[in-house]
This record gives C-alpha cells, structure tokens and sequence, in this order.
C-alpha cells in the first residue's frame, strides 16, 4: 500500500513540474528566426498554369470562377522534386522556407479532409504535395514555414464581391444549422490548421488575408493561443492583426529600420506565382543589394520563387537564386554572425555590427573615390580587410578633438579593383574592444 502511495505521489510531482514548466518567451522563439537572414517563399498554385495574377484574378474579373477552377487539369507537378528544392535552398545560405499551403482561392496542396478542393481530388497530381517538401526541408535542417490564407474565396459560408456558382459540393461538412455562417467558416479554418498542425508541425505560420475581417471576427487573440498550445516554439507572422510576432513588409524596402524582428518579402519580377510573360526581372545586383539593405537593418529577405505547374523552377529564378548565394557564401562571416549595424550617420551606405560588437562591416555598392570614410568611431582599430579577398587596407585618422573624446574621421584606403566585388564588396574594420560610438554635436575648441 505504501508502494502504491509512493506511486501515486511521484506520478503527481512529475505532472506538476510538466506544467510548471514556463512556456519559452516571444524573444526566445524568435531566436533562429533573426538570425536567419535569408528564407525563399513559394508560391504554387493554380494560377500558374495559365500564367495569372494568383487569386486575385478572380477578384478583379479578370477571369471567371470556373475558368479559374480549369486551370486544375494542367496542374500535374509531375517533375516536383522537393528533395532537389531543399538542397537548393540549403545551397545558397537560406535557413527556412515558407510553402502556400492554401492561397484565397480555397485550393489545397495537401489532402484536407474539409475540403474536396485539393490537389489530390481536384488535379492530375493526385497527391499531397505539402508532405514531401515539409520531410525535404527538415532533411536538410531548413526550418519549414507554412502559408495559410485566412481568407477562402471559394467557401460558401465566406463573402465575395465576384460572380460565384454554388461550392457547396467542396466543402462537405455535416450540417451545423446551430451555427452562423461565419461561426462555420471559423470552425472550417480551425479545422484545416489543426490538420496542417498534426501533419506536419509547422516552425513558422505565414498567414494572410486578414484585412478583409476584424482582429475580434477572426478569433485572432484566440487563435494565436491555440498555436502556441499546439507549439510553444512556434512563430507566427504579423497578418493575424496584432498578434504576430514579427513584422513582414512586401515589395517595398523600408526606408527607415523597423523596430523588432521583421523580414521583407519580395518578388523576383512583378507577380508571385509563375507568370511567364512577365520578363521584369530584378536584376542580381539588385537582389543582392536589397538582401543587403535588409540584413542590415536587422531584418530577413525572404525571396520569392514562382514555380511551374509540374513543379520545375523557371531557369531565371535558378540563376538569381544561386547569384545571391555565392555572393552569400563569399561574405558569409559577414551575414551569418552579425546583426544590425550602425546607426545613420557614421557611413554612406549599410553597415554590420559581429555579435560582440567587435568588428564593423562596411558595405560598399559602388567604387569609391579617394577614400573610404568612417566617423564616430572612438576605438582603436586592430585591422581593416577585404572580405573575400583578405586584402590588408592601411588607414589613418585625423581632425576631431581628443580632449573633448570627439574622435576624428577614419579615411580608409581603397581596395585593388579586382577585389572590389561587382555587386557588393564588404570591408571588416576590427577594432580594439566593444564598439564605442560617438553621438554628440561636437563642441567649441575652448583650449589649445
């Protein structure tokens, strides 16, 4: 009996310290996420097959609901090889990738019990597509990031401002005529993210279309709750209103540094998914520039890529996708182990700091002239080299005023012009301690 009351007791202290256990802070969850610096964001759809503004064809008439739906017969992915992604992906530096699970027209790339709108019943693929890229990606340890559009155009029990035939023979639910049609349109929701969840265990939820509805109609304080049960680890964008945890502007670099972790979403031409007519490509240089511009600033690029409807990569994408990697691979001490770099002011151009504070990196987009000018710096400095070229720079410093610690202008040699990078060269400033910066307005020379 007391053997069984020892049990019993034992079995009530391990229950406790499970519970107890604090569940990990915003900041730890984000760990990885800042120091990820490069994500590619997939886009496969429907849309691609006849090479159409995604769901939002349908939204602007620009095509009609069933001729949308038609496209399903020449979605094959019958060359989709994940495994081949991954490796690229893993390739040219990215720590994560974010699949559109389901974008606003309701179509699934996995095989949703809640709907019959899916990949394997609606298309010649006639398969989960989700699983293999999930299981390719954790293979090459790249954390997996599923999309998820809150909105669904296609649900009967959700609004839409375009012409719509009956889809009711999609969306085969039992009858909840207790319910509204909005509380059976949450329901659905629910529905398919627990799936998604115990499928396949998202690190990262990428939701959007949460401008059409309340913060209060989409449950969103709830259902963040609901995610972080599913996942105390999870992360989660910042269109789920205000509960996100991170911020994600599109298309438009920001000017001024956002606070917080955030990434910038971009295309690689002017549309999401594959549009083979659109042959407005951003230029490398611009790509890499932009990658620049974001990291330091404390932000991720996540790069987007529009596959084909059988699931190859269109040859420019490949190539922009590879540039950015070498480019990644030849600086990589000065992208994977710093943040944010230094404040506007001390450089023309971006900046990073080393994690320690120890070592400043210049980033240099064009050839400069003369020299290379770095102010408010009052350490020593140990070094200054080329990265990816090691190339010694000499350095001098003169003007400012000692006495009132207003240091003088670093005037930084030029590197050869064969070690200037075409698209962005990186010079490391190493100095002697913790970066020390100078802020002040300067001050009237009182003593000579």
């Amino acid at each position: 009996m007391k053997k069984y009351k020892l049990v019993i007791i034992l079995f009530f202290l391990l229950i406790n310290t499970v519970f107890s256990q604090e569940k990990p802070t915003k900041e730890e969850r984000l760990s990885w996420f800042k120091d990820a610096k490069l994500g590619v964001f997939i886009h496969w759809g429907l849309y691609g097959v006849n090479g159409i503004g995604e769901s939002w064809s349908m939204y602007h008439k620009r095509i009609s609901y069933d001729d949308y739906m038609a496209q399903s017969k020449k979605f094959t992915a019958e060359n989709y090889n994940p495994e081949a992604w991954a490796k690229l992906f893993k390739k040219i530096g990215a720590r994560y990738a974010v699949l559109t699970t389901k974008h606003h027209d309701g179509v699934a790339l996995w095989n949703t019990n809640f709907s019959k709108l899916n990949v394997v019943d609606k298309t010649p693929a006639k398969r989960d597509l989700v699983m293999p890229f999930v299981n390719a990606l954790r293979k090459e340890n790249l954390k997996v990031g599923l999309y998820y559009s809150l909105i669904d155009w296609s649900h009967p029990d959700y609004d839409v401002v375009f012409s719509r035939p009956n889809t009711h023979k999609n969306y085969p639910q039992k009858k909840q005529n207790q319910l509204t049609p909005w509380q059976r349109f949450i329901k659905f929701n629910s529905n398919q993210l627990n799936e998604l969840n115990s499928n396949f265990k998202p690190d990262l939820w990428w939701f959007d279309g949460d401008w059409e509805k309340t913060s209060e109609q989409w449950r969103a304080e709830s259902l963040k709750k609901t995610l972080l049960n599913w996942n105390p680890n999870v992360i989660v964008n910042s269109r789920l209103k205000t509960h996100g945890d991170y911020s994600t502007p599109e298309q438009g670099i920001p000017v001024v540094r956002p606070e917080g972790a955030w990434e910038f979403c971009m295309t690689m031409n002017d549309n999401w998914g594959y549009f083979p007519t659109d042959k407005n490509y951003k230029p490398i240089a611009q790509i890499i520039r932009t990658f620049v511009e974001v990291i330091a600033s404390g932000g991720n690029l996540l790069l987007n890529i529009g596959p084909k409807p059988d699931g190859t990569i269109a040859k420019k994408q490949v190539e922009r996708l590879e540039a950015l990697g070498s480019w990644i691979k030849k600086h990589e001490k000065a992208v994977f182990s710093t943040k944010a770099g230094l404040p506007y002011g001390h450089f023309y151009g971006p900046t990073l700091l080393s994690k320690d504070n120890t070592k400043i990196y210049l980033v240099l987009f064009d050839s400069p002239n003369n020299y290379i000018s770095l102010k408010g710096i009052q350490n020593k400095v140990k070094s200054i080299k080329v990265v990816g070229t090691n190339q010694e720079l000499s350095f001098k410093r003169n003007g400012g005023a000692a006495w009132n610690n207003i240091p003088g202008i670093l005037r930084i040699e030029i590197p050869k012009e064969n070690n200037l990078d075409k698209n962005a060269t990186i010079i490391e400033v190493e100095l002697e301690g913790a970066l020390k910066l100078y802020r002040g307005h300067g001050n009237a020379v009182e003593l000579n």
